[in-house]
């Protein structure tokens, strides 16, 4: 290896280390062996991590390649910005992109999640203190639910957090898919959610659901939603949708036959952006995507299974701005 190629693939070593170890949780020796490397060199990179500075209260080191990607991804879906967290299993450098196992994706699929949600907390503060009276309209998943706690300490009594899709789910006492409370709840300001599933058993009582006036008052609010946070949800057997039971078997196939990849705002989507021809899209309860378009709609997805959902969903056009699992990232910027 020449000095030149040294310098820059070392700092990266450092971070990748680093982001495993502090954001990750993994212990050094698992460090260790999703890097390739031995215990002791991971801790020498940790050391050389502190020493340096790179670790602060956050991973502060950006890698080179990092910048490019994001404005090649920025410019190709003509975003706003688009933000990406380190990457964790591919090479970061052109033409030497791998696509991974189906247990590395597992393995750093909970990380990618958790630094997702700690960009899109940094962005949200910056948002708040820009204007602390502001609507945010809140998706539910995974990764929005744990962009809440990056934010302790963070008082705006002002702001009002809404959901943007019906929550209510059969089983849990705790909803597992209203968070929009969870961001009152850190931030001490109000939170809204719509009171009705995600998914209508018939139109029918869709329209029942509609004509609530507590329904009607809550979309109201999310319509007028200064920002929005939102994420999507990868369609296959492993889709939560499913596994919870929002979805029968017969219209995961109806929708997969149909070409869906991905759902979002309650609405599933193919490969080209386009919403899929099934009923289900008649019967969820969300804001009507048309409300999105000139807002500042900010997609947060983490995970390699999301990839053809990204793909398809930034074809659609009401995405302006995008924060992404490194991973992720390099890959749809192959494409």
């Amino acid at each position: 290896m020449n000095q030149d190629n040294f310098l820059e693939e070392v700092p990266e070593q450092i971070a990748r280390a680093a982001w495993l170890y502090y954001v990750g949780g993994y212990r050094q020796e698992q460090t260790a062996e999703l890097l390739g490397i031995t215990r002791l060199k991971v801790h020498k990179l940790l050391a050389e991590a502190r020493d340096s500075g790179i670790v602060k209260i956050s991973i502060q080191h950006r890698f080179s390649r990092i910048v490019e990607v994001e404005e090649s991804i920025r410019r190709k879906y003509n975003l706003k910005f688009c933000r990406v967290t380190p990457p964790l299993t591919l090479e970061a450098k052109k033409g030497k992109q791998r696509v991974p196992s189906r247990a590395q994706i597992a393995e750093t699929s909970p990380i990618a999640r958790r630094g997702v949600a700690i960009v899109a907390a940094e962005l949200l503060r910056k948002w708040l203190q820009i204007d602390d009276r502001c609507v945010v309209g809140i998706g539910w998943g995974r990764t929005i639910s744990q962009v809440p706690p990056h934010l302790a300490g963070l008082s705006k009594p002002k702001a009002k957090f809404v959901s943007v899709m019906g929550s209510l789910t059969q089983t849990s006492a705790t909803n597992p898919l209203d968070v929009a409370s969870q961001f009152a709840q850190i931030t001490e300001g109000e939170g809204h959610f719509l009171p009705v599933p995600f998914i209508a058993n018939t139109m029918a009582d869709r329209q029942v659901f509609m004509s609530q006036r507590i329904f009607q008052e809550t979309l109201a609010l999310a319509e007028k939603a200064t920002f929005y946070l939102i994420s999507l949800g990868q369609y296959d057997e492993q889709s939560p949708l499913f596994k919870q039971g929002h979805l029968s078997n017969a219209e995961l196939r109806g929708l997969k036959r149909a070409g869906a990849v991905c759902d979002c705002m309650g609405k599933f989507f193919d490969v080209d952006g386009q919403i899929v021809a099934h009923d289900v899209n008649e019967r969820t309860l969300a804001v009507d995507i048309k409300h999105l378009y000139h807002r500042e709609v900010v997609l947060l997805s983490a995970g390699q299974e999301k990839l053809p959902g990204v793909r398809g969903l930034l074809k659609a056009g009401f995405v302006n701005g995008l924060i992404i699992d490194g991973d992720t990232a390099f890959r749809l910027d192959q494409d």
